[in-house]
């Protein structure tokens, strides 16, 4: 990415978490996190990586997320960033937490063996 995207993915992932936290009323949502905003050159797209405190209730809170996503796109247009078109939004489960602890389980076993 470009200084500039990345400049703005960082934005967005702050703005984005205090709408989860301080805007939607659903509980569920309010335990998840931004991990990570990948923006295309255009600044067009956002795929947005989020977890959740319950793992369990990660899928079902990127569905929700994913369905709230026009009122979110309108809360950032509401904030002052400096971007003229706020990007289409995709909610995605993060992974690499998951796949972190996978690795480390792995080597903890290979260590003690």
């Amino acid at each position: 990415m470009k200084i500039k995207t990345e400049r703005l993915a960082n934005v967005l992932m702050k703005e984005l978490n205090d709408i989860i936290i301080n805007k939607l009323r659903d509980k569920e949502i309010k335990n998840t996190n931004i991990t990570y905003v990948k923006l295309v050159d255009d600044l067009s797209y956002a795929k947005v990586y989020c977890s959740n405190i319950n793992a369990d209730n990660t899928d079902k809170a990127v569905m929700d997320l994913n369905k709230a996503r026009h009122f979110i796109k309108s809360e950032l247009c509401k904030r002052k960033l400096d971007i003229r078109i706020v990007p289409h939004l995709e909610f995605v489960k993060d992974e690499s937490i998951e796949y972190g602890l996978k690795i480390e389980k792995i080597i903890k076993e290979k260590i003690n063996n």
